[in-house]
Order: structure tokens, then C-alpha cells, then sequence
């Protein structure tokens, strides 16, 4: 059995000291969903546990001068009902929507969750999509930097033994844009993704009525690619990230490059798929083979860009809130 000190300090100041005092030695716990299983599986053996808990004022969810800023304490629960995170960032809801089961929604944290660098970790993919920086703080002060630069590799970031990841930082969104994320996984509770994806497009709407009517009629997905090839829309900007394919959570930038300017229709996003399935370095793991992810990323871009497009149009051409 693991023995360790369990400390609450009540500051961030107080925090920093601790960390400098038991440098290598401590590890800092919020909900404690991955820390307690890491210790339980051997695979964490601190001397001191620092828990996060006594801090106030970091779980917050808020628009600060039209950016959006999370803190890390802000539990899965929280996003996920938060009204401002589903209206506006929708694959981030649906993204924490799906992390374990409604228990440990209730105390993982947005912080936890990407402060371990998996790259399984459902929540990263969407922020990935909004262009999400993170900020820091250590004894050398603060410093922000974006998210795509904060993973370094499996269960690796650029987050210091002796630093506190603060909060997350989300820009505003280009107009007339919506977003998803789909989670792929053997079963549906408490089970890490096999795949997950988030996509976020951006469009210029001529004449969007075939796809808003199929999209009423709730058709099936062949219907539905039949009417966008009928529809005009056009991308302006399209983002797209990868969970569960590469040591780290990634951008597929050749997909992205080849939706934006382009047309939307059914051969755009099939060629998009396609770039993105050559982009991914996925290997066969225990929950799931390389090929079946490989696969599956051919195929979702369809799926995901019909949702993303379903919400924009739900919003109407002049909001582009979601």
C-alpha cells in the first residue's frame, strides 16, 4: 500500500511553496479520478499528495472582452450544463458530456483531464478546435501558450513539476461556425475513446434549403449528403483534431487545408477524410485496432461536418454563435 502526506493548502502562493518544498516528490490532486487510479495501478508513487481543492476562484466559466475563460478546477459537470459552453461551444459540451460516468463528472476537472497529456483525454480535441491557449503559473510567474503546444507526448506536457495550470483561454470564433465532437468507444459508460474527433467549419451560405429541409425531415445520412451536394455552401475555415491516433492529441491540418475555400459537398469532405486518415499515426491498443481508427477517420469528417452545419443553420445565417 502507497503512503503519502495529503496537504490542502488555501492559496496559490501557498501551492507554489509546496511544490518548490517537495520538488519531484508531490503530485497535485483536483477531482482525483486519475491520480487515485495511477496510485492504485502503481503507476504513481508520491510522497505527498497536494490537493487543489482549498483554492477558490478557479472554476469558473465565463466571456471576458469577447474571449471565454475557464478555470482548471471547473468540473466536467459543470461544462457540460454550463448554458454559454453549449450554445457556443458545442463540441466542448459534448465532449464533457461523455467523460466517464455522471460520478466522476461530478469532480474530474477540465484541468485534470488535460494536465495529464493522454492522448485519450476526451476534452482535448475540442478545445484543440477553438484555438484554446492555456495559462501557467510557477515560481518564474505567469505564462500562456497555445494548447497544441502544450502537449509534448504520451502523459508529457509542457507543464513544470514546480506550475499550476490556472485556466483556459478561448478566442473568439469566426462567424457563422459550429462545432462537434464524437467519441468513439466500445461501450458507452465509463469506457476511454477508441477514436475521438472534433470539427469545427466555419461557412459562407448562398443557398442552404435542400440540406435545411432534409435536415427537418431528420433523413438519413445518404439523403442528407445528396442535399448538401444541392446546396451552395462554401468553407471558409475549417479545424479539425484527432484523439487517440498519435502520442499526442493533434490537428489534421492537410484535411483542414483541403475543405477551406472549397465547396462543401460529399466528395470534398470524403477527400478530407482521406487526408486525414494519412495524417493520423494510430496503433493497435488493447480497446481498438489501427485500422478500424484509420478507417472511422475516413468516414466521420461526413458525419461530424452534417452536425456542424445542422447547428449553424438551427442558429440562422446571422448568429454564428455556436
Amino acid at each position: 500500500m502507497v503512503k503519502y502526506d495529503y496537504l490542502k493548502p488555501a492559496s496559490i502562493e501557498e501551492t507554489l511553496g509546496l511544490l518548490q518544498r517537495f520538488r519531484n516528490k508531490a503530485v497535485l490532486v483536483a477531482g482525483g479520478t486519475d491520480v487515485i487510479v495511477g496510485i492504485r495501478q502503481k503507476k504513481l508513487a508520491p510522497q505527498v499528495l497536494i490537493s487543489l481543492k482549498g483554492l477558490n476562484g478557479f472554476d469558473h466559466i465565463e466571456r471576458d472582452d469577447q474571449r471565454v475563460r475557464i478555470g482548471s478546477l471547473s468540473t466536467h459537470r459543470k461544462v457540460a450544463e454550463s448554458l454559454l459552453i453549449r450554445e457556443s461551444f458545442s463540441a466542448l459540451s459534448d465532449a464533457a458530456r461523455h467523460v466517464g460516468s455522471p460520478q466522476i463528472r461530478n469532480v474530474a476537472t477540465l484541468g485534470g483531464n488535460i494536465s495529464n497529456g493522454l492522448p485519450s483525454a476526451d476534452t482535448a480535441c475540442p478545445l484543440l478546435v477553438f484555438n484554446t491557449q492555456v495559462k501557467i503559473t510557477g515560481p518564474r510567474g505567469e505564462r500562456v501558450l497555445p494548447l497544441d503546444q502544450f502537449f509534448i507526448g504520451p502523459r508529457k506536457t509542457a507543464l513544470q513539476s514546480d506550475e499550476i495550470l490556472l485556466e483556459f483561454i478561448i478566442p473568439p470564433l469566426p462567424s457563422h461556425s459550429g462545432s462537434c465532437y464524437r467519441k468513439l468507444a466500445r461501450r458507452q459508460a465509463m469506457e476511454l475513446p477508441v477514436l475521438g474527433i472534433a470539427m469545427l467549419l466555419a461557412v459562407d451560405i448562398v443557398n442552404a434549403e435542400p440540406l435545411k429541409e432534409a435536415l427537418e425531415r431528420e433523413a438519413a445520412i445518404e439523403k442528407l449528403q445528396d442535399a448538401l451536394d444541392q446546396s451552395e455552401i462554401y468553407c471558409r475555415e475549417a479545424r479539425i483534431a484527432l484523439g487517440v491516433v498519435a502520442p499526442t492529441p493533434i490537428r489534421a491540418k492537410g484535411a483542414e487545408a483541403v475543405l477551406k475555400g472549397a465547396r462543401m459537398t460529399t466528395e470534398t469532405l470524403r477527400e478530407a477524410g482521406e487526408k486525414a486518415s494519412k495524417e493520423a499515426q494510430p496503433r493497435d491498443t488493447v480497446r481498438g485496432a489501427a485500422w478500424f481508427r484509420t478507417e472511422m477517420i475516413r468516414v466521420l469528417p461526413r458525419r461530424l461536418a452534417m452536425t456542424c452545419l445542422e447547428r449553424i443553420l438551427s442558429l440562422g445565417q446571422e448568429t454564428g454563435r455556436m
